[in-house]
């Protein structure tokens, strides 16, 4: 035999050998022990948020850590029995036994939980969850994308028994530890409680290691073929599969695909810095009703990153929320780098390369803002931002506000150069008496321009 082949072989092999399925740490995991420790089987814990962002793989790690068994039911593929096993719930020990003997598994009084995968796939189940809990044998946790949906909530009653937590694909912190990088993030927090800077070198050090976050993202099938593979066209090419199924996903909810296109027209909103996004100019003909409903169904889907208009910038930001007025981003930057040359292949796309080696061009600055957005949402605050008339033909804008104590902070995002932060001059003037922090985002090292504190994207999600 030819030794050329064997020795191809044996190097096939050898790759097939090293690919591995990473489960990550997330922080998520403990929110999910808080629940467990201070519940005690009191409620059900419901996670959502968007597909492939990993509910699945940390809740069934959970289970295995934290019980004593468990059974995953996972809609998309329970057979039509167990579809149907939660219509009737007169005999609770039935369903038990049943459950045990499909999935050949014990279950243990106040020992194990029962995970409910995808559960908009049946309505009935969640509706069961209040009668389950009731019964208090075992716990329950959910996961669920498309949750709210009309079609998915229809003719059923939400269990007041359900607590709800939202996960994001992985934060910058996350992907580090994913890096095997533990000390970069502490390290950080400690340089911005100080307020001093972290050096040339260390600051560019930090913002390649953030560049290959935005570029790779937080999807955490991406940051596994990244690992295996360490080349970002095969990244690339995960990136387009998650994205054709969030287009497919639309399709289900709107089969005319207006929601698809809706969520991929955020890069070309943003990259205009047009101020707002205006879904009337990528759909025409439809009615305010149905408008409302598209975008309803799009944020529900938890694929986008909403920040919406306020009318009076005060810590009670809710309060003054403006939602016919509206920034959209993508939920995950590395998914937005990837859309955006989404009529493009892989190797006609030049932004890899330009984002690595710190060349993005000047009008690009628009995928910094979607990743701050990102790391602000994911670190748990709700987004707004401020507009307003500085003459006939111009506005001023701060990018994004947030409320901390009795203030607000102002928040506006540079590209890599930048003479002057205008905007947000006007604004602390005009609102003086509500400012607390206030900053300008950019790609600059950590330091103070009078009370204005020149904040490395890097350490957004840290504020």
């Amino acid at each position: 035999m030819d030794i050329s082949f064997i020795f191809t072989i044996f190097a096939a092999f050898l790759r097939k050998v090293v690919i591995m399925d990473y489960v990550f740490q997330r922080k998520i995991y403990q929110q999910i022990l808080q629940w467990k420790q201070e519940n005690d089987g009191r409620s059900a814990l419901l996670v959502e948020g968007a597909r492939r962002i990993g509910k699945s793989t940390i809740v069934e790690e959970f289970a295995k850590r934290e019980y004593k068994s468990y059974v995953l039911i996972d809609f998309n593929k329970a057979s039509e029995r167990v579809l149907h096993l939660f219509d009737d719930l007169m005999d609770l020990d039935y369903i038990f036994l049943f459950l045990q003997r499909t999935y050949h598994t014990t279950l243990y009084q106040r020992e194990s939980v029962i995970i409910f995968d995808e559960v908009q796939k049946c309505p009935m189940a969640r509706q069961a969850i209040k009668y389950l809990v009731q019964d208090g044998r075992y716990d329950y946790i959910e996961t669920g994308s498309l949750i709210s949906i009309h079609k998915n909530v229809k003719d059923i009653t939400i269990p007041s028994e359900e607590d709800r937590i939202e996960m994001y694909p992985m934060d910058y912190e996350e992907f580090r530890w994913a890096m095997g990088d533990t000390a970069t993030i502490p390290l950080l927090r400690k340089q911005l409680e100080m307020g001093r800077s972290m050096g040339d070198d260390l600051n560019r050090q930090s913002m390649r290691d953030l560049r290959l976050y935005m570029l790779v993202g937080g999807m955490p099938q991406a940051v596994s073929e990244y690992l295996n593979t360490k080349d970002l066209r095969s990244v690339d090419m995960v990136k387009r599969k998650i994205l054709k199924l969030y287009f497919d996903d639309f399709r289900k909810i709107d089969k005319n695909g207006k929601i698809g296109r809706l969520y991929q027209a955020i890069p070309t909103m943003l990259s205009r810095g047009v101020g707002r996004f205006y879904p009337t100019a990528i759909i025409k003909g439809v009615g305010a009703d149905k408008m409302e409903d598209l975008l309803i169904a799009l944020e529900d889907s938890k694929t986008v990153n909403i920040a919406y208009h306020t009318s009076d910038p005060n810590v009670g930001l809710p309060l003054s929320e403006d939602r016919s007025r509206m920034k959209m981003y993508v939920g995950d930057t590395g998914l937005m780098v990837t859309l955006a040359f989404w009529d493009k292949s892989f190797t006609e796309n030049v932004l890899y390369d330009k984002l690595l080696a710190d060349r993005l061009p000047a009008n690009m600055g628009y995928i910094y803002e979607n990743l701050a957005a990102q790391m602000l949402k994911s670190s748990g605050n709700n987004l707004y931002f401020y507009t307003w008339a500085k003459d006939e033909r111009h506005n001023y804008e701060v990018d994004f506000l947030l409320s901390r104590g009795a203030k607000i902070c102002p928040i506006e995002v540079k590209s890599a150069s930048y003479k002057s932060h205008v905007s947000l001059d006007a604004f602390c003037s005009k609102f003086s008496s509500r400012i607390g922090y206030r900053y300008v985002v950019c790609t600059k090292d950590l330091r103070h321009d009078g009370e204005t504190t020149i904040l490395p994207i890097y350490m957004v999600g840290l504020i």
